[in-house]
């Protein structure tokens, strides 16, 4: 398979796929350090949107949230990275292991920096990111040869350019911090989508990349679970902190239970054959990248709703903020338009469950200012439960259906 990349008329060849369809113990490593960077995360955000009930006014959970988000983006920019690298080549390859320790060792740097990046962390959170991106290209470059040299090289001159921006960021107030970042951050999602195209060095098509289509699919299957095991430490951890009660046992419950209708549901077919869905495509690597964004969407929610619901253990019959109702009912929001575009990618479809709880979420915001957190998570459980009970009762008594992805 060809990568599609043209530079005066010739095309570059692809690597080999990865050697084995199964994760490394290494990559599962690397994986612990983004179980501890999205609790960070959540913290970060639990923080943003104050303790105590009343803090919350104007604009500040809306800046701080954006805030959250793009460190969070940055978060999941390292860690699909490093997954398509394995997917592309052998993991056991030394280089690609040298990639996956620096990758792991800057994804608990910038796991540190997170609660006051945007303070006088920082710097340190920036070297983080730019030596992770910078160095995964630069010794593939060097490790695999003329395999892919012309996408690597193109691809370290992009972060290169963007490193300027990361870094400079580094050493400005806040605001032109989150602006020169989101800048870098964005031009190398963009650039990413085109191919990495740089004049004179050409750019490839990314649905033609050779991919191990099972090895990547198994990586955004474990990635899910680490978002969804954030959502159990963050609710063990409030719970734990507090003194017992039935209010906040019930709202502990809440989380727990939404936890286990979140992986129900993603499971729940689709996310179970997804390595089927990506082996039957006609372009893999298309189907690839798209749910690459797809749980980038999915990623978002989760948190969302972790910090929601430790926001109803710590508060659970307060008067609700309506930045708390807005996490706690928009997180599961989100997760399902996710795993609604999901669910395309595996079968070309999308059940009617999906889209009638988003609404039935969206609807239920504003009633649900008038009531206690306890209250919102109740409902947005109960609209979880509904689908998973949907999810279960279209499946049942049938054979198991095959993927049929659209690309």
């Amino acid at each position: 398979m060809t990568t599609g990349d043209e530079t005066g008329g010739k095309v570059e060849r692809a690597g080999p796929p990865a050697a084995t369809t199964r994760a490394t113990f290494l990559e599962l490593f690397f994986d612990l350090v983004f179980v501890f960077a999205l609790t960070r995360v959540a913290d970060r955000s639990f923080g943003d949107l104050a303790l105590e009930p009343g803090g919350t006014t104007g604009w500040s959970p809306i800046t701080g949230g954006a805030k959250t988000l793009l460190l969070l983006v940055a978060l999941y920019t390292v860690w699909q990275g490093v997954s398509w690298s394995t997917s592309q080549h052998d993991p056991y390859r030394s280089g690609l292991q040298l990639v996956v320790v620096i990758s792991l060792v800057g994804g608990m740097v910038m796991g540190v920096a997170i609660p006051h990046a945007f303070k006088e962390t920082g710097l340190a959170f920036a070297v983080a990111y730019v030596t992770t991106q910078v160095t995964r290209p630069l010794i593939l470059l060097i490790a695999l040869g003329q395999d892919q040299d012309r996408r690597r090289l193109r691809m370290l001159i992009v972060y290169c350019v963007t490193a300027v921006l990361w870094l400079v960021g580094a050493f400005v107030s806040t605001d032109p911090r989150v602006v020169l970042w989101t800048v870098a951050l964005g031009t190398e999602y963009v650039v990413g989508l085109m191919g990495w195209p740089v004049p004179w060095l050409g750019r490839s098509a990314v649905s033609r990349w050779d991919i191990a289509g099972e090895h990547l699919a198994e990586r955004y299957q474990q990635f899910f679970l680490i978002a969804l095991g954030q959502t159990i430490l963050v609710a063990g951890f409030s719970y734990s902190a507090r003194a017992f009660s039935l209010k906040t046992t019930a709202a502990f419950a809440l989380a727990l239970l939404t936890s286990i209708l979140l992986w129900r549901i993603y499971f729940q077919r689709a996310g179970q054959i997804l390595g089927e869905a990506v082996v039957k495509a006609r372009r893999p690597a298309a189907i690839g990248r798209s749910a690459a964004d797809t749980h980038l969407v999915m990623l978002v929610g989760i948190t969302a709703t972790a910090v929601g619901y430790q926001l109803a253990i710590e508060h659970p019959l307060d008067r609700a903020e309506s930045a708390w109702v807005a996490l706690i009912i928009i997180g599961p929001a989100v997760f399902l338009a996710g795993r609604a575009r999901f669910e395309y990618e595996v079968f070309a479809r999308v059940s009617p469950s999906r889209w009638i709880a988003i609404l039935a979420l969206l609807i239920s915001v504003a009633p649900l200012l008038h009531h206690p957190p306890l209250i919102a998570s109740g409902v947005a459980a109960a609209v979880l439960a509904a689908v998973a009970v949907a999810d279960a009762r279209r499946a049942w008594g049938k054979p198991p259906e095959a993927a049929a992805p659209p690309f």
